[in-house]
């Protein structure tokens, strides 16, 4: 029997790279505790297509 748990998994898509114009999106897969975190995160990554570091915010 599998363990039900708080952790579910989110997806993180870069906020700067919509609104430049550039093709593609930058998203990233991460899981997080819904428990303890029941807001959307934001989180600092790396956009390979900007070539910098810019906030990921998680989406539906």
């Amino acid at each position: 029997m599998a363990k039900k748990g708080n952790r579910v998994q989110v997806i993180l898509e870069c906020t700067e790279h919509k609104g430049s114009g550039m093709a593609g999106t930058s998203r990233y897969i991460t899981t997080k505790n819904r428990k303890n975190t029941p807001e959307r995160l934001e989180v600092k990554k790396f956009n390979p297509v900007l070539r910098k570091v810019t906030v990921h915010k998680e989406i539906k």
